[in-house]
């Protein structure tokens, strides 16, 4: 890297940001009151507000949004006339899933093989601990140049859309002329990338029912109609014969123009098995940025522990379906429904209930602040161009902060590259990529200022 006071001050801090995100990590902090207690997000929304204070923050509070989650807001004024920049992560995380395929404690970092493992340590609490350490070494050599709002949601994990609704009803809040949403990342380590579209994603769950109760197979089999046979067929009409996503009436066939994303390299960062096939068609690019793509992320039915010779009256599933831009995920969640409906077998009684959708994004990679940021990427990345990606993940709030702001700057970041392994077990940050973002974006604050001031 470099050698310039930013970047100094950030490695000098770096044992801080260690330390903290240690305590951040510790927090359970799951905005889903069946997996882990409200308590673990109180604590962890108290954590960063506290955090905002010691770093003079002001109009520090807990927002109460319409979820039941509470989003930390402070802000911190700049030189007079300067630009407003927000910042923003969140520190609610994914459940930890199988404990026991973590090597460490889920909610205990844990440093290994040269990264930080932890729950949250990329997504997304590493990212507010970014905006601290640039921040901090901006107030360390002559202070911040913008005035800086920063907003840390409290259910981004769960789509419930209770920041959302907040910044509807308080559009005055959020105000700004740029905006750095921390919760992207790298393309690959070392490589400095923006991301400029997310796929959107609407949140299904299919229930199926055929009988009054659960029936002796023996006896019964044969004619009696099945739930959960009837709910796999459903399932399985959502795929093509490749394994292509195929829903009736919902465009499948959209090509990704720009960096590319090598399969070798796919099947590497996915860590798929030797001698699986990928399913789909077209690049890996299309198929993870450009293509809807419906996964099955849950299903209740007897477990193969104490499993009895009988033919299931019901069956659930959890359904999620990634839209790309380009498309509405309002129209996509009726077409899945529909198609749901028709493929559901011999008259079974189908109920579906929404439990999240996000609208899918395009950031405006022509803006100014885009140019500040490539310019920072190369002062943190010596011998590194800045590039832009896709990814395939949403992030609902882009799109509400876009409606709500139409001439801010919307720039994607992050901690979340592929080694990271975000929402699966084992998940880790690289403390180089943090040391070197949180240098990139203190850069892009001083350059964005200039850019404002010329």
């Amino acid at each position: 890297m470099t050698s310039n006071p930013i970047a100094e001050t950030v490695r000098a801090l770096m044992p801080r940001a260690k330390a903290e995100l240690t305590e951040l990590v510790a927090f359970e902090s799951v905005a889903d009151e069946a997996v882990a207690p409200r308590s673990e997000c109180e604590a962890a929304a108290n954590w960063v507000a506290d955090a905002l204070r010691a770093e003079d923050f002001q109009d520090v509070a807990l927002l109460d949004t319409p979820d039941g989650s509470q989003s930390v807001y402070g802000i911190l004024p700049g030189p007079a006339g300067a630009p407003t920049v927000l910042l923003y992560a969140h520190y609610d995380v994914q459940p930890k899933l199988d404990e026991s395929a973590w090597l460490s404690p889920p909610f205990e970092l844990t440093e290994r093989d040269g990264r930080w493992y932890g729950r949250g340590t990329a997504d997304c609490k590493g990212g507010f601990v970014m905006h601290l350490l640039a921040l901090r070494a901006l107030k360390a050599n002559g202070g911040v140049p913008v005035t800086v709002k920063v907003i840390v949601e409290g259910s981004e994990e769960q789509g419930t859309g209770g920041l959302e609704r907040y910044a509807e009803q308080h559009p005055e809040l959020l105000v700004s002329d740029a905006i750095v949403i921390g919760d992207a990342g790298n393309f690959r380590v070392g490589l400095p990338t923006v991301t400029a579209t997310l796929r959107g994603m609407t949140m299904i769950r299919v229930r199926i029912d055929t009988l009054e109760g659960n029936l002796h197979s023996g006896q019964f089999g044969g004619a009696a109609p099945d739930a959960l046979a009837a709910l796999i067929r459903v399932l399985d009409s959502l795929r093509g014969p490749d394994g292509s996503t195929v829903i009736d009436g919902l465009p499948c066939e959209k090509d990704w123009e720009g960096l590319q994303y090598p399969e070798d390299a796919f099947r590497q960062d996915a860590k798929v098995l030797s001698g699986v096939d990928l399913p789909g068609a077209g690049t890996v690019a299309d198929r993870i940025w450009a293509r809807p793509a419906v996964t099955v992320v849950g299903m209740d039915c007897h477990p193969v522990a104490g499993a009895t010779p009988s033919i299931p009256a019901s069956a659930r599933a959890q359904i999620s379906l990634r839209v790309p831009p380009g498309q509405d995920a309002a129209e996509a969640t009726k077409l899945l429904f529909a198609h749901i409906e028709k493929h559901t077998p011999w008259n079974a009684r189908v109920s579906l209930e929404q439990v999240g959708q996000g609208q899918p994004f395009q950031a405006d990679t022509s803006s100014p602040a885009y140019a500040s940021m490539a310019e920072a990427m190369r002062i943190a990345y010596p011998g590194q161009e800045m590039q832009t990606a896709g990814m395939g993940g949403s992030i609902p709030l882009c799109n509400t902060l876009a409606e709500l702001y139409p001439e801010s700057e919307i720039l994607l970041i992050g901690l979340s590259e592929p080694e990271a392994q975000i929402h699966a077990p084992n998940e880790s940050v690289s403390p180089e990529e943090l040391e070197r973002l949180s240098v990139a974006e203190a850069h892009f604050l001083l350059g964005y200022a200039r850019s404002k001031q010329a």
